[in-house]
């Protein structure tokens, strides 16, 4: 949480009266006020001028290489130069970069099947992003970035099957919450190994705490983070530079590498806990919404994403669908940037009038109808749900009137409950909710009526637990027995650090919960806590 009484930034403060509160609460309104507080073209691109690429004196790809979302014939690949990550401008003039790119059949670039040149811009912070197109279904692919004499790492990346086809099976790993400060990122030293067709990151990709001189509780001996990690992200230029330290690891630079990512944010990525234009603090909006702004361009700056996904000020559709031929469709939600503001001043509570009004929502009407408008129209074996926060009841106490979470599906269950109906209408099949956010690992299954145990079981929901947040955890929490006690639908609840990979097949989806024993100090091995089973046509969990 952050302190009460939490100023934003003088930067933040004088843009905001700059535009003014009527215009910044437009889409240009917000455009033209963050580019007053950074110096930002509101067109996104300037006429800077062009540096020889031979100049460049140390390496400029120290944040690695990305690729996502990848389509049949597709896939986005991403770099972004940064000789000098840590400082602002990456240490780089704000000058234009020429920056060739390759994309492969083989590791050696012996078969080169694609390349190009793509100009990294300063506007940008000399990030790249190429829609790597005409490319076969299906396929394996490595790939590079060149600037001057430098050469990337080879990332390796697929496309997705043709359309209309019934691949056999399909691997994907669901990761969240990576909080610097809290622990090493060793769980992704472990999925970069590992054998999975595509990531999805369900939020927290980064926090905006500040992160001490020796990177929190990983108590560096050998380095020291510079003054300006130590405050909380508000600027455009605290949030690239946050980026900046996050994706110089080694291990999630080596997991961006290994595989294709199809990313969705949650709070952090901008502010704890906020909602639509509400800040944690009560913000003037106008103030928030140019933070919010900030954030959303660093964030696409800094991930695999393609053009639509581009912000407009304050505004970007993240919410978008992918599909694996006839085996998977993926909906992927925003659940943080439409909602209502959290009932009951976003503390524990049961169910009132507040959290249960009907107007209430979590994804805001246009994302719910697109959502269940894509269902009825799903060709697709199973149907997949990557997003933010808790979709199932989870009773927090044994007390008759129980509290839950009012920042989760649980704080606005009429949401749910329409969600859940345009499942049915569309006789849907095989739904799975994959999820994010509270550090654990849970295995749910998604009932009629959650207070019913014997009612219809209508789906799954995977939550992956956190890559670092909450320090090093424990298999069983303080709160296990409670809350295994008080949710009969909850099969599964661990404490520790990881990720989770789930494996579809047409007879039957698999759910692996890795586990690493700590993240304070690197290095830790893994280990499958737990394996579920549900069946295609039989929703329900199983263990294996």
């Amino acid at each position: 949480m952050t302190p009460a009484g939490q100023h934003h930034a003088p930067e933040l403060k004088a843009a905001a009266r700059h535009v003014g509160r009527r215009r910044f609460l437009t889409v240009t309104g917000a455009a033209a006020a963050l580019a007053f507080a950074t110096e930002l073209p509101t067109a996104g691109v300037a006429s800077a001028a062009e540096l020889d690429g031979r100049r460049i004196k140390d390496n400029p790809f120290t944040l690695g290489v990305a690729s996502g979302d990848p389509l049949p014939g597709s896939v986005l690949l991403w770099t972004r130069l940064a000789p000098a990550p840590y400082e602002p401008g990456g240490g780089l003039p704000k000058e234009r970069v020429a920056v060739q790119w390759e994309l492969a059949h083989d590791a050696r670039f012996r078969r080169v099947a694609r390349r190009g040149t793509v100009t990294a811009h300063p506007e940008f912070n000399h990030s790249v992003h190429v829609e790597a197109e005409h490319l076969d279904a299906g396929r394996t692919y490595y790939f590079r970035f060149k600037a001057g004499t430098w050469v990337s790492e080879t990332g390796r990346t697929r496309t997705a099957p043709p359309a209309g086809s019934r691949p056999g099976s399909l691997t994907l790993a669901a990761v969240s919450c990576q909080a610097y400060h809290d622990g090493y990122f060793t769980a992704y030293k472990h999925l970069a190994q590992d054998d999975v067709d595509v990531v999805f990151h369900l939020g927290d990709y980064l926090y905006e705490y500040a992160v001490n001189a020796v990177g929190g509780a990983r108590k560096y001996t050998d380095r020291t983070l510079p003054a300006h990690y130590n405050k909380e992200t508000q600027t455009l230029e605290d949030y690239r530079l946050r980026y900046a330290l996050y994706k110089s690891d080694p291990d999630l630079r080596a997991a961006h590498a290994a595989h294709p990512f199809v990313v969705t944010w949650d709070d952090h990525e901008a502010e704890n806990n906020y909602a639509d234009d509400i800040s944690e603090n009560d913000d003037p909006p106008a103030e928030f919404l140019l933070r919010r702004a900030a954030a959303y361009r660093a964030y696409w700056e800094n991930q695999p994403l393609r053009r639509p996904q581009l912000p407009k000020g304050p505004d970007a559709q993240l919410y978008r669908r992918l599909v694996w031929g006839r085996l998977a469709q993926f909906d992927i939600l925003d659940t943080r940037q439409y909602r209502s503001d959290q009932a009951y001043g976003d503390t524990a509570h049961a169910p009132g009038p507040e959290s249960d009004d009907p107007a209430r929502t979590i994804t805001g009407a246009t994302q719910e109808r697109w959502l269940i408008d894509g269902w009825h129209r799903s060709r697709a074996q199973w149907n997949l749900v990557p997003q933010q926060v808790t979709f199932s009841q989870r009773k927090l106490d044994l007390t008759a009137q129980a509290k839950l979470s009012m920042d989760a599906w649980d704080g606005y269950r009429a949401s749910r409950q329409r969600v859940l109906a345009g499942a049915k209408a569309a006789d849907l099949d095989n739904l799975m909710i994959l999820t994010g956010d509270v550090h654990v690992g849970y295995a749910f299954d998604i009932k009629a009526d959650f207070d019913d145990p014997s009612s219809k079981t209508l789906g799954t929901e995977i939550v992956a637990t956190s890559i670092a947040s909450g320090k090093d955890g424990a298999d069983k929490p303080a709160n296990w027995e409670t809350y295994t006690k008080a949710n009969p639908h909850m099969k599964f609840y661990n404490g520790r650090r990881g990720y989770v990979t789930v494996g579809l097949d047409r007879e039957a989806a698999r759910a692996d919960f890795k586990t690493v024993s700590a993240v304070t100090t690197p290095g830790a091995p893994l280990k499958t806590a737990a394996t579920f089973l549900t069946e295609a046509g039989n929703p329900g969990l199983h263990p294996a």
